[in-house]
Formats: C-alpha cells, sequence, structure tokens
C-alpha cells in the first residue's frame, strides 16, 4: 500500500511540474532578448535579465484599456451566471411540472453543441439587436449556462427539503425559500462557479474576435493577438512579458479558489466516488 502511494505521488508530482513548465518557461523568456531567444533558443535562463521588457510591454499596447474591459466583463458575467443559473436550477431542482425532466436534458444537451456551430446564427442575431462591436455581444451569451445550471442543481437537490418546509412553515413564499434558505446553504457551489465564470469570460478569445472591432473594446487576449500579429518585427520578449502579465488575474483566482473548487465537485458528485 505504501508502495503505491509514493508511486502515485510521483505520478502526480511529475504531471504537475509538467504543467508548471509553460508558465515558468514564459516568465523566465519574458525577460530575454530577441538576439538571444533566437541564438540560443534552448538557453534556460536569461542572460542578461531584459527588465525593461515589461514596461515595454505595457507601453507598447494599451494594456490598461484592456484590463479594465476584460476585468468588467468577466464581473458582470459571473453575476448575472450565478443568478440566472441559481435561479434555473432551482427550478429545475425544486418544482415539478410537466415534462420537467424532459427539458431539463434538453437543456443540458445543448452543453454538446461546439460555440462555432451557433457563430453564424449568433452573430445575426446580435446584429439585428444592434450589439455588434459592443460588449453587449459578449455579456448576453453568456448568461444560459447549461453547465452553470447542472453544478448548482446538484447543490440544491443536496439541501434538505425539510429547511424549505420549515420556512413555509412559518409564512415565506417561493421566492423567499430561494433566497434565504437555499443560496446560503450553496454558496461553495456559487463560489467555485464564480471562479470557473471568472476564468472563462477572462480567458474568451473566439467571441471577441468576432464581435469587437473598435480597438478601445479589445479585451486582453484580443489585445494579445494584435499585439503579435500587427507587428512586422515580432518581438517574443515584449508578447511572453505581456502574457505573462494577463495571467495574473488567472493565476490569482485559481490559488484562491482551487479548494474551494475540488471540494464543490466533491460534495456535488461531479468529482467520481
Amino acid at each position: 500500500m505504501r508502495s503505491r502511494q509514493v508511486a502515485l505521488h510521483a505520478v502526480l508530482t511529475i504531471g504537475g511540474l509538467a504543467m508548471l513548465f509553460p508558465f515558468v518557461w514564459m516568465l523566465l523568456t519574458s525577460f530575454k532578448s530577441v538576439r538571444q531567444m533566437l541564438n540560443n533558443p534552448l538557453d534556460w535562463l536569461p542572460d542578461p535579465w531584459r527588465w525593461e521588457n515589461y514596461p515595454d510591454a505595457l507601453a507598447a499596447m494599451p494594456f490598461g484599456t484592456a484590463y479594465w474591459n476584460s476585468f468588467y466583463i468577466a464581473a458582470i458575467n459571473v453575476t448575472l451566471t450565478l443568478l440566472t443559473s441559481a435561479m434555473a436550477a432551482y427550478a429545475f431542482a425544486r418544482i415539478r411540472f410537466r415534462g420537467s425532466e424532459v427539458l431539463f436534458v434538453v437543456f443540458l444537451a445543448t452543453q454538446m453543441v461546439p460555440a462555432q456551430v451557433t457563430i453564424v446564427p449568433l452573430y445575426l442575431m446580435l446584429a439585428q439587436f444592434g450589439w455588434i462591436d459592443s460588449h453587449l455581444s459578449l455579456i448576453v451569451p453568456s448568461i444560459a449556462n447549461p453547465f452553470a445550471v447542472f453544478l448548482l442543481r446538484q447543490f440544491i437537490r443536496a439541501v434538505p427539503v425539510e429547511l424549505e418546509e420549515a420556512a413555509r412553515i412559518d409564512g415565506a413564499g417561493r421566492w423567499r425559500c430561494f433566497w434565504n434558505v437555499v443560496l446560503p446553504n450553496i454558496r461553495p457551489g456559487l463560489g467555485a462557479l464564480g471562479i470557473i465564470a471568472f476564468l472563462a469570460s477572462w480567458n474568451s478569445f473566439l467571441f471577441p474576435l468576432i464581435f469587437l472591432n473598435s480597438p478601445e473594446l479589445a479585451t486582453v487576449p484580443l489585445l494579445l493577438s494584435q499585439f503579435s500579429g500587427g507587428r512586422t518585427a515580432v518581438d517574443y520578449g515584449l508578447i511572453l512579458a505581456g502574457s505573462a502579465i494577463a495571467v495574473v488575474p488567472m493565476l490569482i483566482a485559481f490559488l484562491i479558489g482551487q479548494r474551494k473548487i475540488i471540494n464543490s465537485m466533491a460534495a456535488s458528485g461531479l468529482g467520481g466516488r
């Protein structure tokens, strides 16, 4: 048994180092000069260390505007996703009506449709609303999230029904039961889902690429693509410095929420037995 645990930890350690390697390489390479990258691409450490890559990257592109765009879009997406998904999950978990199970299965099946398939009809629909080249094109479509509804439904089903029955005896209605009884008991799931939704919104590249045209509306991933594609001589040091700057919010969100995500998956039954 002990040898199996040692072997398991060794495999996990190797896997963790393999996943950590690209981030370490990106961070170290962001301090290199273009000459060193081209002449000695296998050198691990920068020689010399070009600390000016970071201020040069910030000066070359409007990172401040892109950071603000990505942050406030992600904040709105997280808020709306949590609110709408929690209400839909409560309806599927607690309110019995004709065809509820079939409707839930159909709604969940939309998760299997690739986002690329829906781009053309979604673009036409957003164009009719006048939302192309607007942040609304990134916010509104993200409200309906089948995975979020499924995850929170699992949490709500784990909340004892007796708590709501006791609240109804005290005169609470359906909305008060949802807001004052159910939501406080699924906070771990809401926290994990908020982090997942934030990372998904921050990393989104395809939708901003298609729906946004104005440079002042660009998000961080879109700005990085324009930074690397809009220059005749590509300075990889600046690109990797910009990438390292873009990764900081994701690392913070992951470090804050990694345990909460794992615990929520285990509590909801998604982590397996």
